[in-house]
């Protein structure tokens, strides 16, 4: 798949820019799949944020950003109905709008439903993530998010790329990601980490990663002495 994983949406014009160069065409000529799915994993009333986000009234957008249709996957609806009702669904949607909530139980779904194994297949695919749904695709998502709890414990997640994310950096509505928060963080991920402001994206390619920005982020890695970050970095 081609990803784009955003801490807070496709929030600026940078990030729908990568977007539309993701899809080959503009918006407007592309279909959409919305996956709630790990809104339900935290903790009790966010019902209604997750009738939010399908619905678009956020100020994370993903839904609203004039699709020529969006629809809705579940994902603990699919292991209990035919794959022929939602895998070729799947492969006919050009993006998947993956969003926020708890991490690990995305990731468990994400594996009981079947979702996962397809993912090698979607080359063509474009998988939009938003904070967990981002999150989601990194090896470890360090022991500061985990909150639902896999029955095996730890804090392993898809392992699609080969680093971890640090979303909502210094967002005021999240007290506990400041800078000083992502460094501690990042001393326990045995993987390379990026910090994320919500106005910063990953976007990765055949491998090939670029952070698209028009906020502030910053990379944690072995070979980057206390890492590298960038302002407006494209």
């Amino acid at each position: 798949m081609k990803l784009l994983l955003t801490s807070g949406g496709v929030s600026n014009q940078s990030i729908r820019d990568a977007l539309v160069d993701l899809l080959g065409k503009p918006i407007a000529e592309s279909t959409a799949l919305c996956i709630p799915t790990a809104m339900y994993g935290m903790l009790p009333g966010t019902a209604v944020a997750t009738w939010q986000q399908i619905a678009g009234q956020t100020s994370t957008p993903l839904v609203e950003l004039g699709w020529k249709s969006v629809g809705m996957l579940e994902l603990t609806a699919l292991p209990s109905i035919d794959t022929e009702s939602w895998i070729p669904l799947v492969r006919e949607t050009d993006a998947l709008l993956v969003c926020g909530g708890d991490v690990l139980y995305l990731h468990h779904w994400m594996r009981e439903s079947g979702l996962a194994e397809l993912f090698p297949s979607l080359s063509e695919t474009v998988y939009v993530g938003l904070s967990a749904g981002s999150m989601v695709m990194a090896p470890h998502v360090g022991e500061e998010f985990v909150g639902w709890k896999p029955a095996a414990g730890g804090d392993s997640a898809l392992g699609l790329v080969g680093f971890s994310i640090f979303p909502h950096l210094d967002n005021v509505m999240c007290p506990a990601n400041t800078m000083a928060d992502a460094e501690k963080w990042a001393t326990r991920v045995p993987v390379p980490g990026y910090a994320l402001d919500d106005d910063t994206a990953i976007k990765v390619v055949d491998g090939a990663i670029e952070v698209v920005s028009e906020g502030h982020w910053k990379l944690f890695a072995p070979e980057v002495e206390n890492g590298s970050g960038g302002d407006k970095t494209d």
